[in-house]
């Protein structure tokens, strides 16, 4: 066998492993050592070669900024900043029809803005928003899928994991991209409340007979407000004013983040030293996976390099002559499948890579590329039957007549708005590029 076929045998090994059920670090590491140890005729060598490709990886300062934003997510979670972007949201749209569940998207965006993780935002708003919404009449299904579709916003709107993983793998600025994921985020976030808007009138059932938010239950007064939104946006203006403003780089703002988040919570009494050591529990244990996904993701591009997969992947959709839209959506297309079976991170370790020498080729704005990326991810979030946000939620859910089914379904009509905002970014490059 050449390289070229090697490298093509254990891409559909390393596919066959995932359907298989193995974790997707362990499929990518065994596919990549046993494809090196076929390249090279040495499993010895091979071995060698994949320990130099997790040194470096594992070694750079720039992943620092993993550990660092997951932290501080954790602590705004433990100490109620969710809670209290969920009372001011409500606060702002509480006389709107469907107060309740456009108040939950803006919630979402808020939290979004200071944690940059969409499982976070899944399980913290299932815990405070779906009562809420069942309370006042909304259908389980609407309910859950408020939470589902709004929760995605933590990985486009910045600071976002997803959008420091890939500027990682590409070396692109973080900083850029974070700026790239705000008019995106913004618009998602609009046509959300809209849909919602929408459905307020068209289907009033789905509300239930309160379809507008009770003033009463919706209203803080000016120190109330004060009190929940002042330490929201002091640590938003802390964390993406200190990177917009040339102050912090992303790896800084992440640490100054985490300062500012433990001492809010310190001064609001609400971070005891035992939420505190199960917070960094929890941060080591989502940094470590995190860390081996990279960590086996670089080892199987060393292996693609090795086989030449991703140029002969490239002569092959020029020579194909499917043209620029042809290469793109089908890339998009491909993103979308795959979400239905992996976690975003890894769809984005596999297929990057492997895509990164073609779109290079091809002269592709590579943070314009990188938005419309995470958000054919996302979607991939609420899709059957992987979907990691909709599990989320089941499992943060303590209603056992809401079965993952009506999750899914609930959270439907949002995916069609996200692939309208993905077309919108396709066809209209600015929404990603015009603040940069």
């Amino acid at each position: 066998m050449t390289p070229f076929e090697i490298g093509l045998t254990s891409f559909g090994a390393m596919i066959f492993l995932v359907y298989m059920g193995f974790w997707v670090p362990f499929a990518l590491m065994l596919s990549s050592y046993v494809g090196v140890w076929m390249i090279k005729g040495s499993p010895v060598l091979a071995g060698k070669l994949l320990a130099l490709a997790a040194s470096e990886t594992i070694s750079s300062y720039f992943f620092g900024v993993v550990p660092l934003f997951v932290l501080m997510g954790y602590i705004v979670s433990v100490t109620g900043m969710g809670k209290d972007a969920f009372d001011v949201a409500n606060h702002l749209f509480r006389r709107l029809r469907g107060g309740l569940g456009i108040g939950t998207v803006g919630a979402n965006a808020i939290f979004a803005a200071i944690t940059g993780i969409s499982i976070a935002s899944a399980a913290v708003f299932t815990r405070i928003a779906v009562p809420e919404m069942r309370r006042h009449g909304y259908s389980k299904r609407f309910s859950v899928g408020v939470v589902a579709g709004s929760s995605v916003l933590g990985m486009l709107i910045p600071p976002s994991l997803l959008l420091i993983l890939y500027g990682l793998l590409t070396e692109q600025s973080v900083g850029d991209l974070f700026i790239a994921g705000v008019l995106p985020g913004i618009l998602l976030a609009l046509l959300f409340g809209v849909g919602i808007f929408a459905t307020a009138y068209l289907r009033p059932h789905y509300l239930g007979e309160n379809i507008a938010f009770d003033p009463a239950g919706g209203h803080l007064t000016r120190p109330e407000l004060l009190a929940k939104g002042a330490p929201l946006g002091t640590l938003i203006g802390l964390v993406l004013g200190g990177i917009y403003g040339g102050f912090f780089t992303p790896i800084e703002a992440g640490a100054v983040g985490c300062l500012g988040a433990i001492l809010i919570g310190l001064v609001r009494r609400k971070l005891s030293f035992k939420d505190f050591w199960q917070v960094l529990n929890d941060t080591g244990l989502v940094t470590a996976s995190i860390l081996f996904l990279i960590i086996a993701a670089q080892m199987y591009s060393r292996m693609l390099a090795l086989s030449g997969v991703p140029s002969g992947f490239g002569s092959y959709i020029v020579t194909a002559d499917i043209g620029y839209w042809g290469v793109i959506l089908s890339y998009v297309l491909l993103v979308i499948a795959m979400g239905t079976i992996l976690d975003s991170s890894s769809i984005m370790l596999i297929l990057v890579p492997l895509m990164l020498p073609v779109i290079t080729a091809m002269g592709v704005d590579l943070i314009w590329f990188g938005i419309v990326t995470i958000i054919a991810v996302e979607i991939g979030l609420l899709t059957p039957p992987f979907g990691i946000s909709v599990f989320v939620i089941k499992s943060a859910l303590d209603d056992p007549d809401i079965t993952l089914g009506d999750i899914f379904i609930g959270a439907a009509p949002f995916a069609l708005l996200m692939l309208v905002v993905l077309g919108l970014v396709l066809i209209f490059p600015a929404i990603a590029t015009a603040l940069i």
